[in-house]
Formats: structure tokens, sequence, C-alpha cells
């Protein structure tokens, strides 16, 4: 029965949190989030061989 009563007031929060404005907020952050990370990614792949070579290079200018 206890367990239940939890379920439940895990559901109703959920649901005000949908209900909520700031639930709009949040998805718009995770969508912000998603676009930023896919573009880091993006440049990382393109410039990877790029930064390798300039990690390469500091590591033997520092030895």
């Amino acid at each position: 029965m206890r367990h239940r009563r939890k379920v439940t007031t895990m559901l109703n929060a959920i649901r005000q949190f949908v209900k909520e404005e700031e639930g709009a907020s949040a998805a718009e952050y995770a969508l912000f989030l998603a676009l930023i990370t896919a573009a880091l990614a993006t440049v990382v792949g393109l410039l990877g061989g790029a930064i390798s070579t300039a990690v390469v290079n500091a590591t033997a200018a520092i030895s």
C-alpha cells in the first residue's frame, strides 16, 4: 500500500511539472544543450587531426 502512495505522489509531481511553465523552459534548455553538444562533436570531428597534431607537437616541445 505504501509503495502505491509513493508512485501516486511521484506521478502527481510529474504532472505538476509538466503543467508548469518551467517544464517548457527545461525542454528548451535540453534542446539547446543537445544542439551545442552536436556542434561541438562536429567541430572536434572535423578538426580532430589538427588537434591531435597540436597536442603531439606541444608534448614534443615540452619533452
